[in-house]
């Protein structure tokens, strides 16, 4: 979240950059700072009163010693008093602290000064094209034909045993799935990352922690009895890791990756762009997370976009990266780069991956920080990516490579299918 030093510094700062993400935040920063203003008046009012407090404590003594048993009774009763009343400031301390904390978190991270304003994806600046041009035969077909005639993802199998949204891999489509998870976490902790297995449920605090609640608990899934949450990305537990955490100077950066499952309700998705693999209610995904020193946070999030075109280089697909305007970025982030690969196919852009950097909005929340060279803790930034998520990869994969003798397996990936055509 946001910091309240950030508000009392300037708020019109705040209400003008969150404008880029189309938010109106001029009634919610006003009445934060209303709130804070009658919090430290409060807390200045309480500090004056217990100062008097333990002066007419001393007197108490003194008197008694004195003699001055009647004197030392009415300062005694004056003491009384000034506790009722102290605890009665902080009550009301207590209550807009309660009001402020549960305005504040209703803020948006605030853009980078790259982003530009935009109402949605058609916005969203296009910053390179990389990969082969896709020539496929006259008869090729979408990936969900494929699936069907090589029976290797069963949608209608697996709305049988749960629903839509929930496929069923199988025979060499189970083993391609597991092929590219291993080669994802391959790449990853080949560059540095070290691999994590994290688990597939959170609490509540972890999923505040990076900022999935109270912003998309409609998206979560939640198992009640419990008060857990569905992972909707690795991002959210591995983040979690350092929560409540103060690292030293030199264990910064920090560089995780890993694989789950991931779990999205994606409640009002519909039509022809849902089909097959396009969007799921469980997928699988490998994540990277970085934990940085602001000033490296820019520079990490160019290391972090590089590694992503790279695998997707070594696929040999065909993709752009996008950067994204204001209106189509996330609640948390303050800058997002997207990949997408080209189906010739489905004749549509398909997404695979969003790499963001979150500056301190996460590491705020999840009271994540660093001793400087100082020993002062300052809060890190934090920084994800996905690296990839399998879905869309597949159904490129799948569709680009289609011959009429079967489906040709990228190089790349033989040594982890054990196979180099789906046929």
């Amino acid at each position: 979240m946001l910091t309240i030093k950030m508000l009392r510094d300037d708020p019109e700062f705040v209400i003008r950059k969150l404008a880029i993400k189309n938010f109106d935040a001029r009634e919610i920063v006003e009445t934060v700072l209303k709130l804070d203003t009658e919090r430290r008046s409060l807390q200045t009012e309480n500090d004056a009163l217990l100062a008097q407090q333990k002066v007419k404590a001393g007197e108490i003594g003194k008197l008694m010693k004195e003699g001055r048993k009647e004197e030392a009774e009415a300062v005694k009763a004056a003491v009384a008093e000034h506790k009722t009343k102290s605890s009665e400031l902080m009550a009301r301390y207590d209550a807009a602290s309660a009001e402020l904390d549960a305005k504040i978190v209703l803020l948006p991270n605030i853009p980078c000064d790259l982003i530009v304003p935009g109402k949605g994806a058609e916005d969203n600046q296009v910053v390179k094209m990389g990969g082969p041009e896709v020539d496929l035969p006259a008869d090729a077909v979408p990936h969900c034909d494929l699936c069907k005639k090589y029976d290797i993802i069963d949608f209608d199998l697996g709305v049988k045993i749960t629903g839509a949204g929930f496929p069923v891999y199988k025979g060499k489509g189970a083993k391609l799935q597991r092929a590219l998870i291993n080669f994802f976490l391959d790449c990853n902790t080949a560059a540095g990352y070290k691999e994590v297995e994290p688990p597939v449920m959170v609490n509540a605090a972890s999923g505040f922690g990076t900022g999935q609640l109270p912003d998309k608990e409609g998206q979560m899934y939640h198992a009640n009895l419990d008060d857990f949450y569905m992972v909707p990305t690795a991002e959210v537990p591995v983040t979690n890791i350092f929560r409540d955490v103060i690292l030293q100077d030199s264990e910064v950066p920090q560089k995780m990756t890993a694989y789950t499952p991931c779990f999205r309700r994606e409640a009002g998705s519909y039509g022809k762009d849902v089909r097959g693999l396009n969007r799921l209610h469980q997928f699988d995904k490998v994540e990277i997370v970085r934990v940085e020193k602001p000033e490296n946070s820019y520079a990490a999030l160019d290391e972090m976009v590089a590694h992503v075109e790279s695998i997707v280089n070594k696929l040999g697909l065909k993709y752009r990266i996008l950067r994204l305007c204001g209106g189509d970025m996330s609640f948390t982030s303050a800058i997002t780069y997207d990949f997408e690969l080209w189906s010739a196919a489905q004749g549509r852009w398909l997404e695979i991956s969003s790499v963001s950097n979150f500056e301190t909005y996460q590491a705020n929340r999840l009271h994540l920080r660093y001793r400087d060279e100082n020993g002062k803790p300052q809060l890190c930034h934090t920084l994800n990516g996905s690296s990839l998520a399998l879905p869309r990869v597949v159904a490129a994969l799948l569709e680009d490579n289609q011959t009429p003798e079967g489906i040709i397996i990228p190089e790349v990936l033989r040594p982890y299918t054990g196979f180099d055509k789906i046929d």
